[in-house]
């Protein structure tokens, strides 16, 4: 993942009603859940809902496929994993050169 496709993500989560709906297919599992249950679950308005779930549709952080009248939603995890990846590449690498820095000796 590169820093523009992580940004990406970054801006589709940062809506507190777009985060509480990913988590909610996060939770669901591969199998997914209808707009419907997600709409029963969230609690907002059927327009507002489609508004969200094409946000995250768009930085393809959620999947849609439709079976005969119910669409289906599911979390990618794929790229979710690569999105916590990326955020935790370098994970503590400063304390480390702390941690060799105060190991090595220093000689002249």
């Amino acid at each position: 993942m590169d820093t523009n496709q992580a940004a990406s993500c970054l801006e589709a989560l940062s809506n507190v009603t777009r985060l509480n709906i990913y988590r909610y297919l996060v939770e669901a599992g591969r199998s997914g859940v209808s707009v419907g249950e997600i709409q029963k679950k969230i609690e907002i308005p059927n327009s507002t809902l489609s508004h969200h779930i094409a946000r995250l549709v768009r930085a393809n952080l959620v999947t849609q496929e439709r079976q005969s009248r119910t669409l289906l939603c599911r979390a990618n995890y794929e790229l979710m994993n690569a999105l916590l990846e990326f955020l935790s590449e370098n994970c503590c690498i400063g304390d480390l050169s702390d941690v060799i820095r105060k190991t090595q000796t220093v000689t002249c």
